[in-house]
Protein backbone atom coordinates (compact mmCIF):
# COMPACT_ATOMS: atom_id res chain seq x y z
CA UNK A 1 0.00 0.00 0.00
CA UNK A 2 2.73 2.92 1.14
CA UNK A 3 6.05 2.81 -1.03
CA UNK A 4 8.87 5.05 -0.56
CA UNK A 5 12.23 5.41 -2.10
CA UNK A 6 15.02 5.49 0.36
CA UNK A 7 16.59 8.65 1.09
CA UNK A 8 20.15 10.43 2.40
CA UNK A 9 21.39 7.71 4.81
CA UNK A 10 19.02 5.00 3.04
CA UNK A 11 20.57 5.77 0.05
CA UNK A 12 23.18 3.28 -1.97
CA UNK A 13 22.34 -0.34 -3.44
CA UNK A 14 23.13 -2.19 0.02
CA UNK A 15 19.53 -2.17 1.76
CA UNK A 16 19.36 -0.09 5.42
CA UNK A 17 19.88 -2.21 8.13
CA UNK A 18 16.90 -1.13 11.18
CA UNK A 19 17.43 -3.07 14.60
CA UNK A 20 13.68 -3.82 16.04
CA UNK A 21 13.41 -4.52 19.55
CA UNK A 22 9.73 -6.29 20.05
CA UNK A 23 10.06 -7.38 16.18
CA UNK A 24 8.43 -10.99 17.22
CA UNK A 25 4.89 -8.94 19.12
CA UNK A 26 1.94 -7.75 17.34
CA UNK A 27 3.14 -4.22 16.35
CA UNK A 28 6.77 -4.90 15.96
CA UNK A 29 5.66 -8.18 13.68
CA UNK A 30 3.73 -5.96 11.33
CA UNK A 31 6.64 -3.32 11.37
CA UNK A 32 9.31 -5.63 9.83
CA UNK A 33 6.63 -6.80 7.28
CA UNK A 34 6.45 -3.37 5.98
CA UNK A 35 9.80 -2.68 6.14
CA UNK A 36 10.87 -5.35 4.18
CA UNK A 37 8.39 -4.62 1.73
CA UNK A 38 9.71 -1.57 1.16
CA UNK A 39 13.18 -2.28 0.28
CA UNK A 40 14.57 -2.01 4.15
CA UNK A 41 16.65 -5.08 6.04
CA UNK A 42 15.35 -5.25 9.28
CA UNK A 43 17.08 -7.29 11.98
CA UNK A 44 14.66 -8.55 14.86
CA UNK A 45 15.74 -8.69 18.60
CA UNK A 46 12.80 -10.41 20.70
CA UNK A 47 13.34 -12.76 23.76
CA UNK A 48 10.24 -14.34 22.45
CA UNK A 49 9.06 -14.30 26.33
CA UNK A 50 5.69 -12.88 24.99
CA UNK A 51 6.60 -12.62 21.32
CA UNK A 52 5.92 -15.08 18.52
CA UNK A 53 8.69 -16.43 16.25
CA UNK A 54 6.04 -17.69 13.80
CA UNK A 55 5.36 -13.83 13.54
CA UNK A 56 8.99 -13.06 11.91
CA UNK A 57 9.33 -14.71 8.50
CA UNK A 58 11.87 -16.86 8.02
CA UNK A 59 14.07 -14.66 5.47
CA UNK A 60 14.72 -11.97 8.52
CA UNK A 61 17.45 -12.22 10.74
CA UNK A 62 16.78 -13.07 14.40
CA UNK A 63 18.23 -12.53 17.60
CA UNK A 64 16.73 -14.15 20.64
CA UNK A 65 18.21 -11.95 22.83
CA UNK A 66 16.93 -9.62 26.40
CA UNK A 67 17.73 -6.19 26.46
CA UNK A 68 18.56 -7.28 30.37
CA UNK A 69 21.27 -9.33 29.46
CA UNK A 70 23.62 -5.94 28.27
CA UNK A 71 26.37 -8.04 26.61
CA UNK A 72 23.96 -10.26 24.31
CA UNK A 73 22.62 -7.12 23.56
CA UNK A 74 26.08 -5.47 22.61
CA UNK A 75 27.04 -8.86 20.30
CA UNK A 76 23.74 -8.49 18.14
CA UNK A 77 24.57 -4.68 17.28
CA UNK A 78 28.21 -5.14 16.62
CA UNK A 79 27.15 -8.40 14.75
CA UNK A 80 24.58 -6.78 12.74
CA UNK A 81 25.56 -2.68 12.79
CA UNK A 82 22.16 -1.48 12.47
CA UNK A 83 21.97 2.26 11.06
CA UNK A 84 18.66 2.89 13.18
CA UNK A 85 16.78 1.27 16.28
CA UNK A 86 12.96 0.94 16.42
CA UNK A 87 12.47 -0.07 19.89
CA UNK A 88 9.03 -2.04 20.36
CA UNK A 89 9.89 -4.34 23.29
CA UNK A 90 7.66 -3.76 26.25
CA UNK A 91 5.55 -5.49 28.70
CA UNK A 92 2.20 -3.63 28.33
CA UNK A 93 -0.78 -5.02 30.37
CA UNK A 94 -2.04 -2.05 32.56
CA UNK A 95 -3.56 -4.76 35.45
CA UNK A 96 -0.42 -6.86 35.50
CA UNK A 97 1.69 -3.50 36.17
CA UNK A 98 -0.67 -2.51 38.87
CA UNK A 99 -0.02 -5.93 40.67
CA UNK A 100 3.77 -6.05 39.51
CA UNK A 101 5.40 -2.82 39.29
CA UNK A 102 8.97 -4.02 40.10
CA UNK A 103 8.35 -6.32 36.44
CA UNK A 104 7.47 -3.24 34.46
CA UNK A 105 10.06 -1.23 36.02
CA UNK A 106 12.63 -3.57 35.27
CA UNK A 107 11.53 -5.02 31.83
CA UNK A 108 10.76 -1.94 30.43
CA UNK A 109 12.91 0.72 31.79
CA UNK A 110 16.30 -1.35 32.50
CA UNK A 111 16.00 -3.06 29.10
CA UNK A 112 15.05 0.63 27.16
CA UNK A 113 18.63 1.81 29.62
CA UNK A 114 20.20 -0.76 28.36
CA UNK A 115 19.48 -0.24 24.53
CA UNK A 116 19.65 3.07 24.75
CA UNK A 117 23.47 2.92 26.38
CA UNK A 118 24.18 0.46 23.92
CA UNK A 119 23.13 2.94 20.91
CA UNK A 120 24.95 5.62 21.85
CA UNK A 121 28.49 3.41 22.41
CA UNK A 122 28.17 1.85 19.06
CA UNK A 123 26.95 5.70 17.33
CA UNK A 124 23.62 5.16 16.32
CA UNK A 125 22.04 8.58 16.36
CA UNK A 126 18.47 7.40 15.13
CA UNK A 127 15.71 5.52 17.26
CA UNK A 128 12.25 5.81 17.17
CA UNK A 129 10.11 4.82 20.37
CA UNK A 130 7.26 3.06 21.08
CA UNK A 131 5.91 5.20 23.25
CA UNK A 132 1.60 5.30 24.16
CA UNK A 133 -0.91 7.60 24.76
CA UNK A 134 -1.72 6.49 28.42
CA UNK A 135 0.73 8.73 29.25
CA UNK A 136 -1.75 11.09 29.46
CA UNK A 137 -3.90 9.80 31.76
CA UNK A 138 -7.51 10.98 32.16
CA UNK A 139 -6.85 13.97 29.95
CA UNK A 140 -8.45 17.59 30.36
CA UNK A 141 -8.87 18.40 26.60
CA UNK A 142 -10.20 15.75 23.84
CA UNK A 143 -8.59 15.51 21.01
CA UNK A 144 -5.70 14.97 22.95
CA UNK A 145 -2.23 17.02 21.04
CA UNK A 146 1.06 16.89 22.20
CA UNK A 147 0.79 19.84 24.70
CA UNK A 148 -1.65 17.51 26.66
CA UNK A 149 0.10 17.22 30.23
CA UNK A 150 1.94 13.82 30.83
CA UNK A 151 -0.32 12.35 33.87
CA UNK A 152 0.18 8.83 34.16
CA UNK A 153 -1.98 6.76 36.43
CA UNK A 154 -0.80 2.97 36.45
CA UNK A 155 2.97 1.66 36.44
CA UNK A 156 2.90 1.09 32.89
CA UNK A 157 2.16 4.37 31.51
CA UNK A 158 4.69 5.35 33.79
CA UNK A 159 7.63 3.09 32.60
CA UNK A 160 7.32 4.45 29.27
CA UNK A 161 7.03 8.43 30.15
CA UNK A 162 10.53 7.49 31.73
CA UNK A 163 11.63 5.91 28.81
CA UNK A 164 10.75 9.36 27.16
CA UNK A 165 12.60 11.55 29.62
CA UNK A 166 15.57 8.78 28.77
CA UNK A 167 15.52 9.64 25.77
CA UNK A 168 15.43 12.98 25.82
CA UNK A 169 18.45 13.14 28.44
CA UNK A 170 20.91 11.13 26.51
CA UNK A 171 20.23 13.33 23.45
CA UNK A 172 21.29 15.87 25.38
CA UNK A 173 24.20 14.51 26.15
CA UNK A 174 24.99 12.43 23.16
CA UNK A 175 22.94 13.69 20.39
CA UNK A 176 20.79 10.36 20.03
CA UNK A 177 18.24 11.69 18.02
CA UNK A 178 14.66 9.91 18.17
CA UNK A 179 11.11 10.34 17.78
CA UNK A 180 8.10 8.90 20.47
CA UNK A 181 5.31 7.44 19.06
CA UNK A 182 2.30 8.23 21.45
CA UNK A 183 -0.59 6.05 20.04
CA UNK A 184 -4.11 5.09 20.95
CA UNK A 185 -5.64 2.03 20.09
CA UNK A 186 -3.42 -0.15 17.83
CA UNK A 187 -6.03 -2.64 15.81
CA UNK A 188 -6.36 -4.81 13.05
CA UNK A 189 -3.82 -7.68 11.04
CA UNK A 190 -2.61 -7.79 8.11
CA UNK A 191 -4.11 -7.84 4.96
CA UNK A 192 -2.87 -10.82 3.78
CA UNK A 193 -3.87 -12.78 6.73
CA UNK A 194 -0.07 -14.06 7.82
CA UNK A 195 0.14 -12.42 11.10
CA UNK A 196 -2.22 -10.85 13.80
CA UNK A 197 -3.01 -9.42 17.03
CA UNK A 198 -2.30 -12.64 19.44
CA UNK A 199 -2.02 -11.76 23.50
CA UNK A 200 -2.36 -14.26 26.17
CA UNK A 201 -4.74 -13.07 28.01
CA UNK A 202 -6.14 -10.79 25.67
CA UNK A 203 -7.18 -7.46 27.01
CA UNK A 204 -8.03 -5.50 23.76
CA UNK A 205 -11.79 -4.73 22.73
CA UNK A 206 -11.62 -5.79 19.31
CA UNK A 207 -10.09 -9.34 19.63
CA UNK A 208 -12.38 -9.79 22.46
CA UNK A 209 -15.29 -9.29 20.59
CA UNK A 210 -14.18 -11.24 17.31
CA UNK A 211 -13.41 -14.33 19.94
CA UNK A 212 -17.42 -13.98 21.10
CA UNK A 213 -18.26 -13.98 17.54
CA UNK A 214 -15.92 -17.18 16.78
CA UNK A 215 -17.62 -19.25 20.09
CA UNK A 216 -14.33 -18.90 22.07
CA UNK A 217 -16.27 -16.32 24.34
CA UNK A 218 -19.45 -16.65 26.13
CA UNK A 219 -19.97 -13.07 25.58
CA UNK A 220 -18.38 -9.59 26.17
CA UNK A 221 -18.37 -7.70 29.31
CA UNK A 222 -18.77 -3.76 28.47
CA UNK A 223 -17.51 -2.18 31.27
CA UNK A 224 -20.27 1.23 32.14
CA UNK A 225 -22.77 2.43 29.93
CA UNK A 226 -23.63 5.18 31.85
CA UNK A 227 -20.41 7.79 30.26
CA UNK A 228 -21.23 11.17 28.60
CA UNK A 229 -21.15 9.67 25.31
CA UNK A 230 -23.94 9.37 22.43
CA UNK A 231 -24.41 5.44 23.80
CA UNK A 232 -22.92 5.86 27.09
CA UNK A 233 -20.08 3.55 26.54
CA UNK A 234 -16.43 4.50 26.08
CA UNK A 235 -14.99 5.68 22.99
CA UNK A 236 -11.78 5.00 21.64
CA UNK A 237 -9.23 6.22 18.80
CA UNK A 238 -8.99 2.78 16.77
CA UNK A 239 -5.71 2.93 14.64
CA UNK A 240 -4.66 0.25 11.85
CA UNK A 241 -1.74 -1.54 12.88
CA UNK A 242 -0.29 -1.09 8.81
CA UNK A 243 -0.85 2.65 9.39
CA UNK A 244 1.24 2.30 12.56
CA UNK A 245 3.90 0.75 10.31
CA UNK A 246 3.84 3.21 7.94
CA UNK A 247 4.22 6.25 10.71
CA UNK A 248 7.13 4.12 11.76
CA UNK A 249 8.79 4.52 8.77
CA UNK A 250 7.59 7.75 8.17
CA UNK A 251 9.47 8.86 11.88
CA UNK A 252 13.05 7.24 10.43
CA UNK A 253 12.46 8.98 7.24
CA UNK A 254 12.20 12.37 9.13
CA UNK A 255 15.05 11.18 11.36
CA UNK A 256 16.92 11.45 8.34
CA UNK A 257 16.45 14.83 7.25
CA UNK A 258 19.33 17.30 8.51
CA UNK A 259 17.03 20.13 9.80
CA UNK A 260 14.79 16.92 11.92
CA UNK A 261 14.79 17.48 15.71
CA UNK A 262 13.81 14.88 18.48
CA UNK A 263 10.07 15.00 19.08
CA UNK A 264 7.19 13.49 20.73
CA UNK A 265 4.05 13.10 18.13
CA UNK A 266 0.61 11.26 18.57
CA UNK A 267 -0.68 8.85 16.33
CA UNK A 268 -4.38 8.36 15.70
CA UNK A 269 -7.09 8.39 13.41
CA UNK A 270 -8.34 11.80 15.45
CA UNK A 271 -12.23 10.02 15.27
CA UNK A 272 -13.49 7.33 17.81
CA UNK A 273 -15.86 4.38 18.15
CA UNK A 274 -18.16 3.08 21.11
CA UNK A 275 -17.52 -0.16 22.42
CA UNK A 276 -21.67 -0.83 21.61
CA UNK A 277 -20.26 0.62 18.09
CA UNK A 278 -17.57 -1.74 17.58
CA UNK A 279 -20.05 -4.63 18.56
CA UNK A 280 -22.51 -3.62 16.05
CA UNK A 281 -19.74 -3.12 13.30
CA UNK A 282 -18.06 -6.46 14.22
CA UNK A 283 -21.94 -8.28 13.66
CA UNK A 284 -22.59 -7.12 10.50
CA UNK A 285 -18.97 -7.82 9.13
CA UNK A 286 -18.68 -10.93 10.75
CA UNK A 287 -22.82 -11.64 10.19
CA UNK A 288 -22.55 -13.66 13.88
CA UNK A 289 -24.71 -12.43 16.91
CA UNK A 290 -22.52 -11.36 20.02
CA UNK A 291 -23.56 -11.27 22.94
CA UNK A 292 -22.74 -9.00 25.75
CA UNK A 293 -23.33 -8.04 29.39
CA UNK A 294 -23.14 -4.31 30.80
CA UNK A 295 -21.34 -4.33 33.79
CA UNK A 296 -19.95 -1.61 36.26
CA UNK A 297 -17.12 0.72 35.44
CA UNK A 298 -13.39 -0.14 35.60
CA UNK A 299 -11.70 2.15 37.36
CA UNK A 300 -9.36 5.05 35.73
CA UNK A 301 -11.60 4.31 32.23
CA UNK A 302 -11.84 8.13 30.84
CA UNK A 303 -15.02 8.60 28.78
CA UNK A 304 -13.43 9.53 25.38
CA UNK A 305 -9.83 9.16 23.99
CA UNK A 306 -9.31 10.76 21.08
CA UNK A 307 -6.09 11.76 19.12
CA UNK A 308 -5.13 14.96 17.54
CA UNK A 309 -3.10 14.01 15.29
CA UNK A 310 -1.83 17.32 13.30
CA UNK A 311 1.60 17.04 14.27
CA UNK A 312 2.34 13.91 12.36
CA UNK A 313 0.35 15.02 9.68
CA UNK A 314 2.59 18.07 9.50
CA UNK A 315 6.00 16.47 10.42
CA UNK A 316 5.69 13.20 9.13
CA UNK A 317 3.48 13.48 5.94
CA UNK A 318 1.34 10.81 7.23
CA UNK A 319 -2.63 10.14 7.46
CA UNK A 320 -4.08 7.03 8.31
CA UNK A 321 -5.51 5.44 5.80
CA UNK A 322 -7.55 2.53 7.43
CA UNK A 323 -11.17 3.37 8.67
CA UNK A 324 -12.90 0.88 11.44
CA UNK A 325 -14.65 -1.63 8.26
CA UNK A 326 -11.03 -2.38 7.10
CA UNK A 327 -9.48 -2.94 11.08
CA UNK A 328 -12.29 -5.05 11.97
CA UNK A 329 -12.43 -7.15 8.39
CA UNK A 330 -8.71 -7.38 8.43
CA UNK A 331 -8.76 -8.74 12.20
CA UNK A 332 -11.37 -11.35 11.49
CA UNK A 333 -9.62 -12.77 8.09
CA UNK A 334 -7.06 -13.33 11.15
CA UNK A 335 -8.79 -14.37 13.88
CA UNK A 336 -10.93 -16.93 11.93
CA UNK A 337 -7.62 -18.49 10.97
CA UNK A 338 -4.70 -17.70 13.15
CA UNK A 339 -1.27 -18.80 12.17
CA UNK A 340 0.00 -18.84 15.77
Amino acid sequence: MYFYKQQKFFQGETKVKVLVTGGAGYIGSHFVKYLVKNNFSPVVLDSLVRGHREAVGDSVPFENADLLDYDSLEKVIYKHKPEAIVHFAAFAYVGESVENPELYYTNNVVGSFNLIKAAVKNNIKKFVFSSTCSIYGNPLNVPISESEPAKPINPYANTKLVIEMMLKDFEYKYGLKHVCLRYFNAAGADPEGEIGESHSPETHLIPIVLEAALGKREKVFVFGNDYDTQDGTCIRDYIHVVDLADAHLKALLYLDKENSTSEIINLGTGAGNSVLEIIKRAEEITGKKINYEITGRRPGDPAVLVADNKKARKLLDWKPELKIEEILSTAWKWHSNPRY
